[in-house]
């Protein structure tokens, strides 16, 4: 029998269900735009309400990470850089963006493991939506 390779796992389950399915991602997004709301780079991005980006990203951040197609049967392909290329991102922006989802995600009782996939994926999508060197 092969030697199991370190850092890998044999549990079967996406991270969706590992974390708790879309409760954990509803969490989740409503503790990022809490703090999205104060925070002075950030919000102007934003509509008035952020009711509806915290419901997109719920779903997307789900079904990204293993769960139901829901983000893809409401909005179509996620396009996630098409999406954002409106918005003038540059390294302020994606560094704020990075501090408060982490810090939304240090509010959540999410196994070690899996927090440092979320994580990983977080920092990376966000510097590949950098458009703008002028932050």
């Amino acid at each position: 029998m092969p030697e199991e390779q370190p850092g890998l796992s044999r549990d079967p389950r996406t991270l969706y269900q590992l974390v708790g399915g879309q409760r954990t991602f509803d969490e989740l997004a409503a503790n990022f735009y809490a703090l999205v709301r104060d925070d002075a780079v950030l919000r102007p991005l934003y509509p008035e309400s952020l009711a509806a980006a915290e419901k997109h990203l719920a779903l997307f951040l789900a079904q990204y990470f293993g769960g139901p197609p829901n983000y893809s049967l409401i909005r179509g392909h996620p396009r996630l850089r098409a999406r954002h290329l409106p918005f003038v991102i540059g390294q302020r922006e994606r560094d704020a963006w990075v501090a408060n989802m982490l810090a939304a995600l240090d509010q959540m009782a999410i196994a070690e493991s899996a927090r440092a996939r979320m994580r990983d994926y977080f920092e990376d999508a966000a510097t590949f939506l950098i458009n703008a060197s002028n932050s």
